[in-house]
């Protein structure tokens, strides 16, 4: 799920991300009679933030990531469950090769596009080597590294015919892998992987840009995009599995604060919130608000190019520096779990073994934290620091957690740091350009391996704006990413992680809860333990 950036701001990302619970007002019969749909069945969220991205090729955050899996549909849309199931996406069914490289989907046929084009494996093939195309410059292009040669013509070493993804026939997508990749059925539900139509892409370059020029697949199409608002979705009646849709609209409104929202909520503008940080505890004490465990990560990164954190012992003394049990205690108090390292723990379900607990804890605490900055004034021949400036995203949750870390910083280091906020596209772009010393970030997993995790962090890829970069981390990168040997993968990325929380380009803070609100009478929405939240399925009572 750039810049979570793609973690979207990720209290954000879990801020939107969040959506369902039995609380709250109103639903249900009161007579004992089993309840019936409300006729309206329209779902009315709030995004917090214009999404960045619609096009699948670009977006890159979870608020984006939200509304386009509602919009479009991959080769596998996870079930119910969790689950990869064949017949859940556009693909009706698929073969293996026994040596695990090469995948054969077979496509649905009379399948459409929101203006009537049908839906083919040439959609799939144009949608995946464009993300890699150099010149789309997408950030997620490393999610189709795992196929032959999608990484050569990313970096403009081989031609788009060499890729190995090719569309046989309409129906039939041939996709040939460089090794063994256990979690390449999941990643093909992730929206990077999603198809667009050709046709329309190339007639119109800001084609993702409107609800009047944007074309879609999946259960609901984009009727309204009012920016900075307001976005709209309404049921699509050409949809193959548009029976089991029962909502007729989906409404994302824009509300970056969250005292407005919770009013929203608590009078039925809002069937969906999260709760205020100031009233999270006490609305989960009461019932009135769920807390639940996602595979996510929220961190502070290092600028590694400029002073002075171009040394890892001034890392790692921030990252000492903060008391992570006060913090959650104190502030976020949605049941949050200390980090102590990048990997959140019950990420590795299909490996045999829980990652996080083989590899243990790294960061240090506020006891050491002044010593490690000494250490590192030392290398770097100063006697104080110069200013620091912490960025942030604009929202109240991120505000409260950066002013309760700015006051540990000041107690545990004697340090003072001067905080400063952007607007969420704004912010990317400031990453993007390298433009800041310590800015917050989150990630939430794409797909239920530690590897959505590992990779963020190879020198150069798409979403690490850190600037840090490690050949031996990259080589233990790319020896998990070459084999399906679960024990041989584990090891590869058990050894990266003690790499990066020793060069500490990051100060991991706690490991997400989904923190969220839902009335009764909404019914049917999917949480998925990667983060993510389904409202295909969803309706109101």
């Amino acid at each position: 799920m750039k810049k979570l950036n793609k973690w979207l701001a990720l209290m954000l990302a879990i801020i939107m991300v969040a959506s369902v619970g039995l609380v709250g007002c109103g639903g249900g019969s009161s007579t004992g009679e089993k309840a019936q749909p409300d006729k309206e069945q329209v779902l009315k969220l709030n995004a917090r933030t214009e999404p960045p991205s619609l096009d699948p090729a670009t977006a890159t955050d979870s608020t984006s990531g939200d509304i386009l899996r509602e919009v479009m549909e991959g080769l596998v849309r996870l079930n119910e469950k969790s689950q990869v199931e064949k017949g859940s996406g556009v693909a009706e069914d698929w073969t293996i090769s026994e040596d695990g490289l090469k995948y054969t989907f077979k496509l649905k046929k009379g399948l459409k596009w929101t203006n009537g084009d049908p839906v083919t494996a040439h959609d799939f093939e144009y949608a995946w080597k464009r993300v890699l195309d150099p010149k789309t410059a997408a950030d997620y292009a490393y999610q189709l590294f795992y196929i032959k040669n999608a990484e050569e013509y990313n970096a403009g070493k081989a031609k788009a015919e060499d890729v190995g993804v090719k569309a046989t026939d309409d129906y039939t997508l041939e996709v040939e892998l460089k090794a063994p990749t256990p979690y390449f059925l999941q990643l093909t539900a992730f929206y990077t992987l999603m198809p667009v139509n050709k046709k329309v892409v190339e007639a119109n370059k800001n084609w993702a840009a409107e609800a009047s020029t944007y074309v879609s697949n999946g259960p609901f199409k984009l009727a309204k995009w009012e920016h900075d608002k307001e976005v709209v979705l309404e049921k699509n009646p050409d949809y193959w599995n548009k029976d089991k849709v029962k909502l007729n609209k989906i409404t994302w409104a824009m509300i970056n604060d969250e005292n407005t929202e919770y009013q929203l909520y608590q009078n039925n503008q809002l069937d969906i919130a999260i709760p205020p940080t100031d009233l999270t505890k006490e609305l989960i004490d009461k019932g009135e608000a769920k807390a639940e465990p996602i595979l996510g990560t929220y961190w502070y990164q290092f600028n590694v190019k400029k002073p002075p954190f171009n040394n890892k012992y001034i890392r790692q003394a921030f990252a000492a520096a903060i008391d992570r049990e006060a913090l959650i205690n104190n502030v976020t108090k949605g049941g949050q779990i200390p980090a102590y390292a990048l990997v959140p723990p019950n990420a590795s379900p299909d490996m045999g073994a829980d990652f996080r607990k083989e590899n243990g804890d790294f960061v240090k605490k506020p006891a050491d934290a002044k010593a490690l900055l000494q250490k590192g004034l030392q290398e770097l021949g100063l006697k104080t620091l110069p200013k620091v400036t912490l960025l942030y995203n604009t929202n109240e949750g991120h505000k409260k957690i950066a002013e309760a870390i700015q006051a540990m910083w000041k107690q545990n280091l004697g340090v003072d740091v001067e905080l400063k906020n952007q607007e969420w596209k704004v912010y990317l772009d400031t990453l993007n350009a390298g433009d800041f010393q310590i800015s917050r970030m989150g990630w939430l997993a794409d797909y239920m391996d530690p590897m959505t995790f590992i990779d963020y962090f190879v020198t150069d890829g798409g979403n690490n704006n850190t600037g840090w970069g490690n050949k031996e981390y990259d080589a233990l990168v790319q020896q998990a990413k070459s084999t399906g040997d679960q024990k041989v993968r584990m090891d590869a990325m058990l050894k990266a992680e003690k790499i990066l929380m020793d060069e500490m380009p990051i100060a991991p803070i706690y490991y997400y809860t989904r923190v969220y609100m839902q009335h009764d009478n909404v019914k049917g929405v999917v949480r998925h333990a990667d983060g993510t939240t389904e409202y295909a399925w969803a309706y109101i009572e």
